[in-house]
């Protein structure tokens, strides 16, 4: 129960934080990011799998308007994490002072235990 006044707290914190442009959400199948930051300068990339498992590695990676791919973060390792019937792998990374982007860069992050490459566009 405790838990989960933690985790409904959290939540009602980030919602009521002001929204700047660098921030966004994004799924794709059972992979979720998130991604903080103001403009073109990001602070942290927060990123989930579904699911455990042993050796779940993550890492961001970006891809230039004109489409030229850059590995941003060498592999992680996730954490397991659990909350009733819900399990997860998360993985997280912050940059003091933040991370500058070009305009209109994409934010990915990846897996190597699961297909799924959920991506934002970092823009002004």
């Amino acid at each position: 129960m405790r838990k989960m006044i933690y985790a409904l707290a959290a939540v009602a914190v980030m919602v009521a934080a002001a929204p700047a442009q660098a921030d966004a959400k994004a799924e794709d199948g059972r992979v979720g990011l998130s991604v903080r930051g103001k403009g073109l300068r990001v602070d942290s990339v927060g990123a989930h799998m579904e699911g455990h498992g042993t050796g779940v590695q993550a890492r961001v990676v970006s891809y230039s308007p004109r489409g030229v791919r850059s590995v941003v973060t060498d592999w992680k390792d996730a954490t397991p994490v659990s909350a009733a019937m819900t399990k997860l792998s998360t993985v997280g990374w912050s940059w003091k002072g933040g991370k500058r982007f070009a305009d209109r860069t994409r934010l990915c992050v990846e897996f190597n235990a699961v297909s799924g490459q959920p991506c934002v566009v970092i823009h002004r």
